[in-house]
């Protein structure tokens, strides 16, 4: 079994009057999978997370979350935001918002045009988490059933919308949310990053205000535990390093049966 990979909680400015933050992040393999096909990077200087879990045969969802990662972190490392946040308002986004969707959009299809050159990668992709923070707020964008998590003065709260065939039979009124938790699976991905031409992205921006904690993670880990058991660890642990140990732990305590990823952040 992979060693699980951490990174040390640091605090960072991000821009002239920026949110400062602390974060942590880890990963593992957990107790069934042979290998970890999800990918995670968090950028000091960009002040962008991201979180991919990837799928397809062979080495397929290792390719496609890696390319994911790198893609988009890459495209923010050579072409750093230079505008304030709040110009180039396009579609009610801001400008660092449409530079995310850009860069993904980037990212699926390269990812797309790999698939159809190589037979053994076709149908690879991955699903997508991030997290841009710029100033006092942060650009949230996800594809798939990775999720985006906030945890403000007692409320945690999930950001992000599952793209899945169990969610759509939760919007359509055909099963309640305590039935769709109580699935032993959540169903098929209906959106993935890289599987067609063109991919749909849900994006959104939020206020950020002081100890707000934002946790970036794959399904390893909501699959194992529930929403209540999340926040308890993240509310108790001294530190967030020590969070998201102890969250990697519980899940493979749990079952592990997938990959197990996650970010954590906290404005300060």
């Amino acid at each position: 079994m992979e060693a699980a990979q951490t990174i040390a909680p640091e605090r960072f400015a991000l821009t002239p009057r920026a949110t400062r933050l602390e974060y942590a992040a880890l990963s593992d393999t957990g107790r069934v999978r042979s290998s970890n096909e999800d990918s995670l990077e968090f950028d000091p200087e960009t002040g962008l997370l991201v979180l991919a879990d990837g799928m397809g045969g062979c080495n397929g969802g290792e390719i496609a979350s890696a390319m994911a990662l790198n893609i988009v972190l890459n495209e923010f490392r050579q072409f750093p935001l230079t505008l304030p946040t709040d110009d180039g308002l396009a579609a009610g986004l801001s400008h660092a918002s449409m530079r995310l969707c850009t860069a993904i959009a980037k990212a699926n299809r390269e990812i797309y045009q790999l698939s159809q050159l190589q037979t053994e990668l076709c149908g690879m992709g991955t699903t997508l988490v991030a997290a841009l923070f710029t100033g006092a707020r942060v650009t949230i964008v996800s594809i798939g059933d990775s999720r985006v998590y906030r945890l403000r003065q007692g409320h945690f709260e999930q950001l992000t919308v599952d793209h899945t065939v169990l969610q759509e039979q939760i919007e359509c009124g055909l099963i309640t949310p305590e039935q769709g938790r109580l699935a032993g699976s959540r169903g098929l991905i209906t959106r993935a990053l890289g599987v067609q031409a063109g991919v749909e992205v849900d994006v959104q921006e939020q206020p950020v205000l002081l100890s707000d904690v934002f946790l970036l993670c794959s399904d390893g880990l909501f699959d194992m535990m529930d929403d209540t058991e999340i926040q308890y660890v993240i509310e108790h642990a001294d530190d967030l390093e020590l969070a998201a140990q102890q969250l990697i732990d519980t899940a493979n305590h749990k079952g592990g049966y997938d990959n197990i990823s996650l970010i954590l952040a906290r404005a300060v």
